[in-house]
């Protein structure tokens, strides 16, 4: 495998230890850094170590230091932090298996490839991966990794499994902090079936394909037109794209039916020809508006003054 592992270790549960090495399972996509820059120069700007009243030091001067009170540290080297022991460091152990439902997305953090370290290790692992997809579970334990200590998720995934490093609760904000503002209340049944019936018209499967990152890529067309444009000054017109942040608050009925209207690439048949629908019948009303045309020729006005004593 030409990646390097990310961690080496075992996987433990009761007496029986796998060897395994992990992976990363995602990478850095396209973007595109910037530099800061002396502009009358054009030169980048570098950063120093420097110690107030020392001026610049040198990197192998250079210790960890704990702050234990205004000012004064603890210094550790390398060495000794990294002689810290923790089993996590080389021992992942399955403690508890949960339903995959039961951690909140909240928690998930970021995910690594499993496989087995050796082929001595396959026929465990196999073992494994095929006892937590039969019981429809998730394995919860915790690694030590790059100087921390992790709550990891364990779970199948194709002919592997995927470990997932879990936030601790004291990282994840209370829901009901941001949420106790919004009203307690059912929608309408209508605004919500249209809801609904929109939603479906836009399902379909996921594809990460379809997705990129297009403000990388309008980034990298405006450094194309500024060097085209021999460093002379860019701005984007503010209207371009859209403006609907700041358009009035519409009725969000008329708002769902429009949208409903304009299709939008729909998959659905039937909802398809409920939209045709309308478009076909409005030929049909013109004749109809021509008529109350030709009875106001006399005097629309003076026309329904009598008809309203009438019914008076």
């Amino acid at each position: 495998m030409a990646a390097r592992a990310y961690w080496q270790g075992q996987i433990r549960l009761a007496l029986v230890s796998i060897p395994v090495e992990i992976y990363s399972a995602t990478k850095s996509g396209a973007s595109i850094s910037f530099k800061q820059i002396h502009e009358p120069t054009g030169k980048p700007i570098h950063y120093e170590k420097v110690v107030t009243g020392v001026g610049p030091v040198d990197v192998d001067e250079i210790v960890k230091g704990y702050e234990v009170s205004k000012g004064e540290y603890v210094l550790l080297d390398q060495d000794e932090i990294d002689a810290v022991k923790l089993e996590s460091k080389k021992t992942l152990e399955l403690t508890q298996f949960v339903d995959a439902h039961e951690i909140d997305v909240l928690y998930y953090e970021k995910p690594y490839f499993v496989v087995p370290a050796d082929d001595l290790a396959e026929e465990a692992f196999i073992v494994l991966r095929e006892a937590l997809r039969r019981a429809k579970k998730v394995g919860l334990g915790q690694l030590s990794m790059r100087g921390r200590e992790y709550v990891v998720s364990l779970k199948p995934c194709g002919r592997g499994m995927v470990l997932e490093t879990l936030r601790y609760a004291d990282e994840v904000n209370k829901a009901q902090n941001y949420f106790r503002e919004i009203p307690d209340q059912q929608p309408d049944a209508e605004l919500l079936d249209l809801a609904t019936a929109l939603i479906d018209r836009k399902t379909a499967p996921f594809d990460a394909q379809q997705f990129h990152d297009r403000y990388v890529d309008a980034l990298k067309a405006l450094v194309e037109r500024k060097r085209a444009a021999n460093g002379k000054k860019i701005i984007e017109d503010k209207e371009t794209g859209g403006g609907r942040s700041g358009s009035n608050v519409v009725d969000l009925m008329a708002a769902l039916k429009k949208s409903m209207e304009k299709g939008g690439g729909g998959t659905t048949t039937g909802a398809a020809n409920d939209t045709d629908a309308p478009a076909k019948k409005s030929p049909a009303k013109k004749p109809a508006a021509k008529k109350p045309a030709a009875k106001a020729e006399p005097e629309p006005a003076s026309a329904k003054k009598p008809a309203a004593r009438k019914r008076a």
